[in-house]
């Protein structure tokens, strides 16, 4: 069984590899990405066990997706291979060094037919924790009811309930988003949220005041992730605050996720609030310090390489 579990979708990916408009001749580079899927090989990579359970069609996309979750030791044993849809699909742009364009192909595709029968209940209620994002219920009716019996399980079980907010807009409205995420809020342990998505739940105000006012709705730890400003992280007796980890950056997907699979492998480490921040920032800065969404997550082993001098010798 897997001290971590998460479930949503996994997409192939075809990203640039230099800034431009898409064109003939354009190269693009194959890989995957998935917010959940960032922070199983996160916290997997940081040495505790972790499991996805979602989608793949029954493609070639899906099986370089599996087999890469396989190769960085997450459990897919409950993933389900679809032979009815294909593999959704991402294309990413570099318009300019500084814009990124994300077009999706994933309505009605194998990651968004995730039905509650896709939920394994054993390795649920087996976990320390469950990871949930807000994009997994955005997928529509199926993968909603699957987040809430998989949340409904842990919470009989006495598993910690992690969410990240993860708001996309193009998946639903902000009305539709804050409605269930209220609810889901509110079934959680743990909160992760940007500023901006904070406020669909709680009043625009001081990172710190929102970080509160979120605690006010169930969960016992908030954790507001603010970017180049840091993150802060409140329980009901707690408050710590986390500047950035300076990189040089390369490229900016990813690193919320990356900050959540930090947060989440110091939780299961027993570290404090301020520790577990710091691990947060870290993997944060790693993340955005080398191409991909995951690629550049840190293991153990390297955690002080960006404390320690620019060259190893």
């Amino acid at each position: 069984m897997s001290a971590l579990v998460t479930l949503g979708e996994t997409m192939a990916v075809l990203a640039a590899d230099r800034p431009g408009r898409l064109d003939s001749g354009t190269f693009l580079r194959m890989g995957f990405a998935g917010a959940e899927a960032t922070v199983a090989i996160g916290v997997s990579r940081l040495g505790h066990t972790a499991s996805w359970t979602g989608r793949v069609g029954a493609d070639s996309a899906g099986t370089m997706i599996l087999a890469g979750l396989r190769g960085e030791s997450v459990d897919v044993s409950r993933a389900r291979v679809d032979d009815t849809a294909p593999t959704g699909l991402m294309l990413r742009e570099r318009r300019t060094p500084d814009h990124t364009h994300v077009t999706y192909y994933r309505r009605g595709l194998a990651g968004s037919r995730l039905v509650p029968e896709d939920v394994d209940a054993e390795l649920v209620t087996a976990a320390r924790v469950l990871h949930i994002t807000g994009i997994t219920p955005a997928l529509g009716t199926g993968p909603r009811a699957a987040v809430r019996h998989a949340v409904d399980l842990a919470r009989a079980a006495g598993v910690t309930v992690s969410l990240d907010l993860n708001h996309r807009a193009r998946l639903w409205s902000r009305h539709e988003a804050a409605v269930e995420l209220t609810d889901l809020v509110a079934h959680a342990d743990i909160v992760f949220a940007g500023a901006d998505e904070a406020t669909l739940i709680v009043p625009e105000d001081e990172p710190d005041a929102m970080a509160r006012a979120l605690l006010t709705r169930g969960p016992r730890e908030a954790v507001l992730k603010l970017g180049a400003r840091g993150a802060v992280a409140v329980t009901h007796d707690t408050e710590a605050v986390q500047d950035i980890v300076p990189v040089t950056p390369v490229n900016p997907i990813g690193a919320g996720d990356a900050f959540v699979a930090g947060y989440l492998a110091g939780h299961l480490d027993g570290a404090p609030l301020p520790g577990r921040l710091l691990l947060a920032a870290t993997c944060g800065a790693f993340a955005v310090a080398a191409p991909g969404d995951w690629e550049g997550l840190p293991r153990r082993a390297e955690l002080d390489l960006l404390r320690g001098e620019d060259v190893l010798r």
